[in-house]
């Protein structure tokens, strides 16, 4: 019987085809088109071989522990944030606020005045660990086109952006959010001087924030620029307005930056080796006794057939109990998401299955077991039809819980 590939559906979906703004957030959807160097290079030649060894053999504990292991190492990745904006804006008094720490003290920013920033400063925390900030010379201090400041201020090496504005959000501010976005970064939008806003407007604090809001999304939104998380805090209170909020986005969007390119590399790696693993299993479905390829007594025995494939691809009950137990959750939450869990369910959510399961189907097998020469060609086709099937779900559904469980593993870092 001739073997043509198996196409089983790819771990990430529609990488190419589904178009998002650089500001859907990563937790969300791991097909983000925004672009992020950090961490691709973090995924070792070993690593990808212990995957390989692991997924072929259906081990799948052995799985996680990789996954683990690289999102604990690229956690730790060095992750670069410029601080931009125009001269005035409160650039420097804003990298201070982030970092907690008072104009005074001595690891913090200077400030003044007049522009004090006249070249890049580089500033750590350890609120966020393993990350620099870059407090950037405002645009028009040091550059006299935005091309010239973007290559001045090497806009290329940082991973994310914040634009800082007070007073008016200008078309500066405007030509930095697009340059940015052209890029295919992630960036934000912070205004600092609340605290003045509200001591010099006769309108309430409510409307002031509603009127700044507005004004930024709406001169973005004229030069086509996607609206971007937008904070309004005071340089004054870094534990006030929107700060809290600021900070808890940027600890999601450091994770989410440092583990995009690994998971995107190890959904590739785990995929091919998943489907290599079927095209391998239909080629010898193809040419061996299905009894002696799944080590059982009855090939059409779907019921053992379904549990000897499912522990080929470590998805059985024991494996995922101890996957659950290594995750710190029930075996159920991956359960809910198969459609191999059992026979019942596998046949009842499959049109396929179900039809070759039906009493209609099986009555007309049992008629050409009595049909000499031509009844064993068609019960072997019909028989290696219902195991391709099931092998492709059983192939599916590992791919979906490796997904799950890469998605748990960067979220608890």
């Amino acid at each position: 019987m001739p073997t043509s590939p198996i196409l089983v559906a790819p771990l990430l979906t529609n990488m190419a085809k589904t178009p998002m703004s650089c500001y859907t957030p990563l937790s969300t959807s791991f097909t983000s088109v925004v672009s992020y160097h950090t961490g691709w290079n973090i995924l070792t030649e070993e690593m990808s071989r212990n995957i390989e060894k692991s997924l072929k053999e259906g081990k799948l504990l052995e799985v996680v522990c990789v996954f683990r292991r690289t999102v604990e190492t690229v956690s730790r990745t060095q992750v670069n944030i410029a601080v931009t904006g125009e001269s005035g804006n409160g650039m420097s008094s804003f990298i201070n606020a982030l970092r907690v720490l008072g104009h005074e003290e001595k690891a913090s920013a200077p400030i003044g005045v007049v522009t004090t920033t006249q070249t890049r400063g580089s500033y750590s925390s350890f609120h966020f660990p393993n990350v620099v900030l870059w407090d950037l010379p405002g645009l028009g201090t040091t550059a006299q086109s935005l091309e010239s400041y973007l290559n001045e201020m090497q806009f290329s090496q940082y991973d994310l952006f914040i634009i800082i504005a007070s007073e008016q959000f200008s078309m500066n501010h405007v030509k930095l959010a697009k340059a940015i976005e052209g890029m295919g970064k992630r960036f934000y939008v912070v205004w600092t001087k609340l605290d003045r806003d509200f001591s010099t407007s006769a309108l309430s604090n409510e409307k002031i924030l509603q009127n700044i809001q507005e004004n930024i999304k709406e001169n973005l939104q004229k030069e086509g620029v996607w609206e971007p998380p937008i904070f309004l805090v005071s340089n004054l209170d870094p534990l006030l307005h929107d700060f809290p909020k600021l900070r808890n986005t940027l600890k999601i969007d450091l994770s989410n930056i440092r583990c995009h390119g690994p998971l995107v590399m190890l959904s590739h790696i785990c995929e091919k080796i998943i489907n290599d693993k079927v095209n391998s299993l239909k080629g010898r479905l193809s040419t061996e006794h299905v009894e002696d390829i799944l080590g059982i007594r009855d090939a059409d025995d779907l019921g053992k057939c379904l549990e000897a494939y499912r522990l080929l691809f470590g998805v059985d009950d024991a494996s995922l109990q101890q996957v659950a137990h290594s995750m710190g959750t029930w075996a159920f939450e991956y359960m809910t998401i198969m459609k191999s869990q059992d026979l019942h369910t596998l046949c009842g959510g499959d049109w396929k299955m179900k039809f070759m399961t039906c009493l209609i189907m099986r009555a007309f097998l049992t008629l050409f077991r009595y049909i000499p020469f031509l009844g064993n060609p068609v019960i072997h086709h019909f028989r290696f039809m219902r195991h391709r099937r099931i092998l492709e779900l059983v192939a599916q559904d590992t791919k979906n819980i490796l997904m799950k469980i890469l998605k748990e593993c960067m979220l608890s870092t």
